[in-house]
């Protein structure tokens, strides 16, 4: 009934887990493949809050009739030879966590993937790590924001998966790492390379974040904050003017309002506006995906260029740059305090690294003015 290891041997030295999840991708760019990943997609009430036969009812008699044929059309323009290039990066940001956190400290730790929709699913991932003698486990949602969508999502499937298991492991959970100093430093590194190695920075800079209802931010989620307070941190690494940056919102689904501004009109504004040259950066999403690839790199620019203007540079997302990883297993190794000692270090050397690490994050959570166009006080 329930799952469970029963060749357990008490004296085995427990070992650590990590989940590094993400939102997931279809088997195959074909239709039979997407029918099945977006069934599974949106029928999560987390991602759809409607009254489920309503939704129901409009997902099977309309939505699967018609967008996976869609879909998978898309899918084939960036699908990569080794696959969905989601998952292709994730499993190298895996490879690249564990091994960093393996020199950090002295436990045994593994590192597994995990896709909320899609394979390999979560349920396989966390029997993965308990195969491997994981008896504390640390979910990472590869998210920088928190969304009730994503991250919560994330939660709920994990929490689903453990209802079910006969000897329940103890669980730390990593709710986002937006303002993270080594994350943005991370981000900020990658923009100026762009622009030391090709021309210098564009007119404007764009920051495009996946979008979410309107009444879901109504209703506290605290999204759309987080992206804000990240631009801004972003922009002020990167020495950058309030005039020469933006944030906006992409991927809308459905005819309902969502947050906005809108990605797409944005675009298209800035060029009939004038605005010759554009660089647009992703920071909702840790690895490059359909979102990206498709949507930004080729949709809008298509119509940044249509309407006007010249030189549009997509900036790609930070996937397995060495400073991600580490950014990420500086978040992972923060949160595994007290299960983990680290590699090689003494009593004092321990003592002065928590305490700088502390005191850089209370420095980068400090509260700041609000930005004068803004008012949301990110």
């Amino acid at each position: 009934m329930y799952y469970g290891r029963p060749d357990f041997q008490h004296t085995e030295i427990p070992a650590v887990g990590v989940l590094l999840a993400n939102l997931g991708t279809p088997d195959a760019p074909d239709t039979p493949s997407l029918r099945r990943y977006l069934r599974e997609f949106l029928s999560d009430p987390r991602v759809i809050e409607l009254p489920r036969l309503l939704w129901w009812l409009i997902l099977h008699l309309f939505i699967l009739t018609t967008r996976p044929a869609k879909s998978a059309a898309l899918y084939r323009k960036v699908w990569w030879q080794e696959g969905a290039p989601l998952l292709v990066i994730t499993r190298r940001q895996a490879a690249g966590l564990q091994e960093a956190l393996r020199a950090r400290v002295g436990n045994p730790v593994h590192v597994a993937v995990g896709m909320r929709y899609g394979n390999p699913s979560i349920r396989a991932a966390l029997r993965e790590l308990a195969e491997k003698g994981c008896r504390r486990l640390l979910i990472l949602p590869a998210y920088p924001q928190y969304a009730g969508a994503t991250v919560g999502s994330t939660f709920d499937a994990v929490a689903a998966e453990l209802t079910g298991w006969r000897w329940v492991p103890e669980i730390r959970t990593i709710h986002g790492y937006f303002d993270d100093p080594a994350y943005v430093r991370a981000l900020a590194a990658s923009i100026r390379e762009t622009w030391e190695a090709d021309g210098g920075p564009a007119e404007k800079l764009l920051f495009s974040f996946h979008g979410i209802p309107q009444r879901y931010f109504d209703g506290g989620d605290p999204y759309f904050c987080q992206c804000h307070k990240l631009a801004r941190l972003t922009a002020e690494a990167l020495g950058l003017e309030r005039g020469r940056w933006e944030v906006s919102f992409q991927s809308l689904f459905g005819k309902e309002e969502w947050i906005k501004p809108y990605t797409d009109r944005t675009v298209e504004a800035m060029a009939r506006s004038g605005i010759r040259s554009l660089d647009v950066v992703c920071p909702g999403f840790s690895a490059d995906c359909l979102e990206t690839l498709e949507e930004i790199d080729q949709l809008n620019r298509e119509i940044f260029v249509h309407a006007g203007g010249e030189r549009f540079r997509y900036i790609p997302c930070l996937n397995d740059r060495a400073d991600h990883v580490q950014a990420l297993a500086g978040v992972a190794f923060a949160h595994l305090q007290g299960w983990v000692e680290p590699a090689e270090a003494s009593a004092g050397e321990r003592l002065r690294a928590e305490a700088a690490a502390t005191a850089e994050r209370a420095a980068a959570r400090r509260a700041v003015p609000a930005p004068a166009d803004g008012g949301y006080g990110h």
